[in-house]
């Protein structure tokens, strides 16, 4: 059976210590992890692994931190960046693991970074701020710059703006490092794209939209066209009929077999899991149930699709389920971890 070890980031503004990423070793017959070491790091909203799979990129108060990936799974830090600018919400490197990108929640911005050789975080090539407003006149009709991620092809990045209801395309500029926009993908007003994925051979784009709490699946076709394709096919909610009142979609993550994909629901206190049709992308609903915890910013299948973890921001624990695809059911099967403000987790396979 495969090893695996679970990297979880939080904040730390609120907590005792800065112990901003845990690592977990992962019981992946039982379903459940157990902490093997912490890195001091304050408030990591977020981390990615590069796509090599040798390096962790965190986010943190003072910019963005490279951490090497050991042979047991712990970390051990490359080095700090500055995106100078508000701390960042999210952050993801390209499929050939030269540049860092950045989203920033707070300023709207988008900052990427030239990555070396050797994983460490090297200098600003561009900088973007969004501009423009939402439909709403408030606080939150203002750029927040929530995901960005590239294309599987690795041609454009995918920029959701939370503020705008738009996704950004830019083209990535391999050799300077500068990114040009050339479409925008409009959601419904009020809805607030939060999160993008990708199917494993790139022909589709997920993006799950917090105030619509509603997932949309897109075809995307390049063809080496100036512009690229973005054709939506399936529009489907992240909850069930009866729900919360107030509710908003958060996490967003594809199963390591690109098999389902899962989301949930602040308000409603839900996670939801879909299966793909592995010919034509789009969704069909199997569940929409309570995770026992409140806020769930992240929800994630472990690897053998058949357990799950819900990251509960609020309560600050994280909750155990067994998952039971063909019946649509899940049921808690260990006892809660307590983690203050967990944000995300990214399960990671230690190949001997």
């Amino acid at each position: 059976m495969s090893k695996y070890v679970a990297y979880v980031s939080s904040y730390t503004s609120a907590a005792k210590e800065n112990y901003g990423i845990r690592v977990y070793d992962v019981d992946l017959k039982n379903g459940y992890m157990k902490e093997k070491n912490q890195i001091t790091i304050t408030n990591s909203s977020y981390v990615s692994i590069s796509h090599d799979r040798k390096y962790l990129y965190s986010i943190t108060d003072f910019g963005v931190e490279a951490y090497r990936i050991l042979p047991g799974g712990d970390l051990e830090q490359i080095n700090t960046g500055t995106i100078n600018g508000m701390r960042a919400s999210y952050l993801s490197t390209d499929y050939e693991n030269r540049y860092l990108f950045t989203g920033g929640y707070h300023d709207g911005k988008i900052t990427v970074l030239r990555l070396g050789d050797d994983g460490s975080i090297g200098e600003i090539t561009d900088e973007i701020f969004h501009k423009g407003l939402g439909t709403m006149a408030d606080l939150d009709s203002r750029p927040h710059v929530s995901c960005v991620k590239m294309t599987r092809d690795n041609k454009y990045l995918l920029a959701a703006d939370l503020g705008t209801d738009n996704t950004f395309v830019y083209r990535l500029n391999h050799e300077t490092g500068k990114l040009a926009q050339v479409d925008i993908i409009h959601s419904d007003q009020k809805s607030g794209p939060r999160h993008v994925k990708t199917s494993k051979d790139g022909k589709y784009v997920y993006i799950v939209h917090a105030r619509g709490t509603y997932i949309d699946v897109y075809e995307y076709q390049n063809q080496d066209a100036e512009v690229p394709d973005f054709e939506k096919i399936q529009s489907i909610s992240t909850l069930n009929d009866y729900h919360a009142s107030g509710s908003g979609a958060s996490a967003l993550n594809l199963s390591d077999d690109f098999k389902y994909l899962v989301s949930s629901n602040a308000g409603d206190n839900s996670a939801c899991m879909y299966s793909i049709d592995q010919k034509t992308g789009m969704l069909t609903k199997l569940f929409c149930l309570p995770v026992s915890g409140d806020y769930p910013k992240d929800v994630a299948l472990f690897p053998d699709n058949r357990h799950m973890v819900s990251l509960n921001h609020e309560s600050n624990t994280m909750t155990f389920f067994s998952v039971d695809a063909k019946k649509g059911l899940i049921v808690m099967n260990n006892k809660e971890i307590k983690v203050d403000q967990p944000n995300c987790i990214i399960f990671y396979e230690i190949r001997e």
